[in-house]
């Protein structure tokens, strides 16, 4: 009589010769779907995270932006601000003043972001770390802190709006950031030294990182 052996050895080798059928039909399913499970548990927090990292190096950061609140000195009526903001090839800046007498005012960045004194006197002379001489704001040899004239019409306001290549609001040798901006009584005749003949401080503001939009 056959034995309870001899009827699994005729499944195992007669049925599946017979019916056409071979091992890897006999396999669970759960087994055949085992390794692509556990690659997609391995490799799918991987991939998104690749992504993520694509998705962070590829967003544009805000440029760099600084602000002078411009207050005035002891017995003037100037104020305004002065905005500084990173560009591809330097920092724009512009200015807008009111309280001014009509004409041109020396208009600089000081080395000093102190503006304490009553004449602005705290803030000590134009911002110069590559020791070259006082000249126009468009001159190759000139303080980092020269920027020229701003110029006020009749009802004493005044606006400025220019590019300039030899400041930064980076953390080097020529940031003006923690500077100051002071504008001057008279005009800066761009080339007596060391501060172009521009007269007495009317007013004076601290350059501070500015929030970016």
């Amino acid at each position: 009589m056959p034995d309870h052996l001899s009827y699994e050895r005729e499944f195992d080798e007669i049925r599946p010769q017979q019916y056409g059928w071979n091992n890897s039909v006999r396999r669970s399913p759960c087994m055949n779907l085992f390794p692509i499970s556990l690659i997609t548990l391995i490799f799918l927090p991987l991939t998104s995270s690749i992504a993520l990292a694509q998705a962070t190096v590829e967003k544009p950061s805000a440029p760099l932006k600084a602000i002078a609140v411009v207050h005035p000195t002891e017995g003037s009526k100037v104020s305004g601000t002065v905005t500084f903001t990173e560009v591809a090839d330097g920092v724009q800046v512009h200015a807008e003043l009111t309280g001014l007498t009509p004409g041109k005012h020396g208009f600089h960045v000081h080395e000093f972001g102190d503006c304490s004194a009553a004449d602005a006197s705290s803030a000590g002379a134009h911002f110069n770390p590559t020791n070259q001489p006082h000249a126009a704001p468009d001159a190759t040899a000139r303080h980092v802190g020269d920027m020229g004239n701003i110029e006020a019409d009749t009802s004493g306001a005044a606006k400025l709006d220019y590019l300039d290549h030899h400041m930064s609001l980076a953390n080097d040798d020529r940031s003006i950031l923690g500077r100051s901006v002071v504008v001057h009584a008279k005009a800066d005749d761009l080339k007596s030294q060391p501060a172009g003949d521009s007269g007495a401080r009317v007013a004076c503001g601290v350059i501070g990182r500015a929030k970016s939009q």
